[in-house]
């Protein structure tokens, strides 16, 4: 099965352009964020991969992602997207330069960019590593230009080590200090099981302790793997380092087969706990339909988050 976690990056081998519009580099990032509860939702276009043009997709007319954002305001009413770097089609600058304008018509924008690779930054092996450095920073030059005022950058288990806190962190200090350049934020999600679990990220956070660098707390990846007493102290780690993005989702299929589902009234009291003012991304992730899911994610959050 193509799944993100095991995404083989089409771009890993070759250059990504390197924006032409100017940045200045900040010394903290300052992403304005809505005030309106709906304005601060936004969908990731990784639950719709049988819709978008891709290799995953089913539909006989597939959405181009650069029409995503259009096609999302249409179903949804909603126009903020996260899309997944498997859906690039492209990433020369005419296509990119396109995507950007197709967000301008439609008056939507990218709140976050979902990046996945597939070589690990903390891998013994020192080209490895410096081969996931790269890769993060030609993605952080697609964020740059196209708007994005961040990216999430996955930590693909190493075939030689364990995670090190040392080595990924000697790593992310250069992809941040880069990102910075951009004025693009970084951010860690809890993902794979093995190399982004809460508690590891979020002393990885503190050890690089920059500004630029922070979690993106997922609701349920950490519940389906590892069950809900990992899952919320998990979720106070990362919501503790969030900044401007994190993943909504009620349930999801677990390692053992069974539908792991999320304690949401529960999840929802930690993100306002800890006072987090950023985008909330709908990824469903579940059997099923993804536009009745998605809806369905939408229609949870919207009083929860009131």
């Amino acid at each position: 099965m193509y799944t993100r976690r095991h995404f083989l990056s089409q771009c890993a081998a070759g250059a990504i352009v390197v924006s032409a519009r100017p940045w200045f580099a900040s010394s903290t990032p300052d992403v304005q964020f809505p005030s309106s509860t709906r304005d601060r939702i936004a969908i990731a276009s990784y639950p719709f991969r049988g819709v978008i043009a891709g290799e995953e997709s089913k539909s006989a007319h597939p959405v181009d992602l650069k029409d995503f954002a259009a096609h999302v305001i249409e179903k949804f009413n909603i126009n903020k997207i996260e899309p997944w770097t498997g859906h690039f089609p492209s990433t020369d600058p005419k296509y990119l330069d396109q995507f950007r304008a197709a967000l301008e018509r439609s008056h939507a924008q990218v709140v976050n960019m979902a990046v996945d690779g597939t070589h690990s930054p903390y891998a013994l092996n020192r080209a490895e590593r410096e081969q996931a450095i790269a890769f993060s920073k030609q993605w952080i030059d697609v964020a740059a230009h196209i708007g994005s005022p961040s990216v999430r950058t996955n930590l693909p288990p190493a075939p030689d080590a364990q995670p090190d806190l040392w080595r990924t962190a000697e790593s992310l200090k250069i992809v941040v200090e880069y990102a910075q350049s951009k004025n693009v934020v970084v951010n860690l999600e809890n993902d794979n099981p093995v190399s982004e679990d809460p508690l590891f990220l979020a002393k990885l956070i503190e050890k690089v302790n920059s500004p630029w660098l922070h979690a993106l707390p997922d609701f349920c990846n950490t519940l389906a793997a590892k069950g809900p007493e990992r899952n919320y102290p998990g979720l106070e780690a990362m919501f503790g380092k969030a900044y401007n993005i994190c993943h909504v989702k009620a349930m999801e299929m677990g390692q053992d087969g069974k539908l792991a589902k999320v304690d949401m009234p529960k999840t929802f009291g930690i993100l306002k706990n800890y006072n987090y003012k950023g985008y909330l991304s709908m990824e469903f992730d579940s059997p099923g339909d993804p536009y009745a899911g998605t809806q369905e994610l939408i229609d949870t959050t919207l009083p929860l988050l009131a």
